[in-house]
């Protein structure tokens, strides 16, 4: 950029994302100017999506090698090593969560910058082809029926030709007043002349708005999908929660096949950012050098040059032309006022074609003062100030923080990915625990149940219930000896049978008003192994 230039300043980032390696497909180092229609530049900023692309498949391959040890490797089901893994898996969400919330909201943040840049460079692109519009606008009411301005040159098609001919046949006997209608047609001559000399501005003509409508409809799909991505983000995270929470399979599985299909978009969408974000960098670093290598062979580098810096030094390429304008107006007004004082007394059919001539004279001056001040630089060089500022600042900032957005997105839904299956595995060796317990156990709280419902099972029912009314469960005193009618020998064999020392534990439950004992695994194995003839004495005896 000219060292001359005060007003735009690229920001740091342009410079920072403009020195990215530009590799096109070939791995072939390329230039870093800003040349969409070049292919090898495009093939660069492709590369960088390319460079996603492989960043998703590293991540998908670590995963993948993640889960085949996982269900490859199986640990003991013992109750200490449980708890470390289920501590593991909840920080693990704790985490994912965190992630995922800072995430949407750098997410929403990004996404809201970059719709504001956009939408400063669409409003600044209407505004400059309002500009230019009544640039064109003017052009179709200049009084010699000219449009150069706009770009069709159609010389003396209406007003000063006509009214200069018919004049020309009322003054015909008086040859001073043909002189000056002649040495006006000249001067009218003279100042197409001039504007013909002008760059041809058809050529060079853009349709600003359409620009502006097609930049303002893709903004709106991208800032939509965006926005439906982060909200899918944060039903996929809550939703995740909610299934460890409810220790639910099915949906811990249905989120884990979300979480992929958003870990895929998320490295899609960091490809996607990342190209665009470089290729506007590319732009923000000398955009006044493209544009005039655009328009080098549309409009004159001098016209391209004061429109793009606006300085003071800079003269206005129009300034020559625009001048000879006024003089000429001026000039054939003092001619028309001579005509109207001396040649009306003598010829008064003349009068209204003068004064035709006259109103067109006034109207093409106040056209003129406003065509001055619409070419004039202040107004095109602040609507291209306000689209570089809008694009350069906010567009490629609000570009990186989706990109930062994409990075922690991916990375909380590869801690999700990998504590959603050790939970599922929690989960399953539970319910296979509960599983494994024979429905006759004793101890077995579902047995309890199930033994309630049937009477069949009412002996072995009665060897761990215990009546609350007998006395308060809290009461640790040892029974009575009247309470059972069998002999303290024979509860005595029973405590050999369990394997223990004769203690008040191995007393019946009869006639106590404590709660039923813990019982050792020995105990639990032993009866479990007694015979159904044995249970059936047993049970007996205690309800005796």
């Amino acid at each position: 950029m000219s060292s001359d230039r005060v007003d735009y300043i690229a920001p740091w980032w342009t410079y920072w994302l403009h020195n990215f390696p530009h590799i096109n497909l070939r791995f072939q180092p390329i230039d870093k100017t800003f040349q969409p229609e070049d292919e090898n530049y495009q093939q660069s900023l492709i590369f960088l999506g390319c460079v996603a692309a492989a960043g998703l498949g590293l991540n998908l391959l670590c995963l993948a090698i993640y889960l085949s040890c996982l269900c490859c490797c199986r640990k003991e089901e013992e109750e200490e090593s449980k708890k470390p893994n289920s501590c593991c898996v909840t920080w693990s969400a704790v985490a994912a969560g965190l992630i995922t919330c800072v995430a949407v909201g750098v997410g929403f943040y990004g996404n809201s910058e970059t719709n504001d840049g956009v939408y400063q460079m669409t409003y600044s692109l209407y505004n400059a082809n309002h500009t230019l519009g009544g640039v064109d606008s003017l052009g179709i009411t200049l009084p010699f029926g000219l449009k150069q301005v706009s770009g069709t040159m159609s010389n003396m098609r209406s007003g000063l030709h006509q009214h200069l001919a018919r004049l020309d046949e009322i003054f015909a006997t008086r040859g001073d007043y043909v002189q000056t209608l002649q040495f006006m047609q000249q001067m009218a001559d003279n100042v197409i002349k001039q504007l013909l000399g002008l760059s041809d501005w058809e050529k060079a003509k853009v349709d600003l708005a359409s620009i502006a409508d097609q930049s303002a409809t893709i903004e709106y799909y991208r800032w939509l999908t965006y926005l439906l991505l982060l909200i899918l983000d944060l039903i996929i995270c809550l939703l995740a929660c909610l299934g460890l929470a409810k220790q639910s399979r099915w949906l811990l599985t249905t989120m884990m096949v979300f979480g992929v299909l958003t870990l895929v978009l998320s490295w899609t969408s960091l490809g996607a950012d990342l190209a665009t974000a470089v290729g506007t960098s590319d732009f923000c670093i000398s955009p006044d050098k493209y544009i005039m290598s655009k328009t080098k062979d549309v409009i004159s580098a001098d016209i391209v040059h004061y429109y793009l810096y606006c300085n003071q030094t800079l003269s206005n390429p129009f300034q020559q032309p625009l001048a000879i304008f006024q003089r000429s107006l001026t000039t054939m007004q003092i001619q028309i006022q001579g005509l109207l004082q001396f040649a009306v007394p003598l010829f008064p059919t003349a009068e209204r074609d003068l004064l035709g001539i006259q109103h067109l004279l006034n109207s093409s001056e106040a056209s003129l003062h406003q065509l001055t001040a619409l070419l004039d630089c202040r107004g095109l060089n602040k609507d291209y100030l306000d689209a570089m500022v809008g694009v350069c600042y906010d567009g490629v900032e609000g570009v990186l923080y989706l990109c930062l957005f994409s990075i922690l997105a991916a990375c909380a839904f590869t801690v999700m990915l990998c504590a959603i299956p050790r939970a599922w595995r929690q989960i399953a060796c539970r319910e296979q625990d509960y599983d494994d317990i024979d429905e006759e156990d004793p101890f077995n709280p579902r047995a309890r149940r199930l033994g309630s419902q049937n009477p069949d099972h009412t002996n072995m029912h009665s060897f761990c219930s215990y009546s609350s009314s007998m006395g308060s469960q809290t009461s640790l005193h040892p029974p009575a000896p009247a309470v059972s009618n069998a002999p303290m020998s024979e509860y005595m064999n029973h405590t050999a049978l369990f394997g223990g020392n004769p203690q008040y534990e191995n007393v019946p439950l009869i006639g106590r008003g404590s709660p039923p004992p813990s019982y050792s695994p020995t105990m639990r194995a032993t009866c479990l192994s007694m015979t159904e003839e044995q249970r059936r004495h047993f049970g007996n005896d205690f309800q005796a």
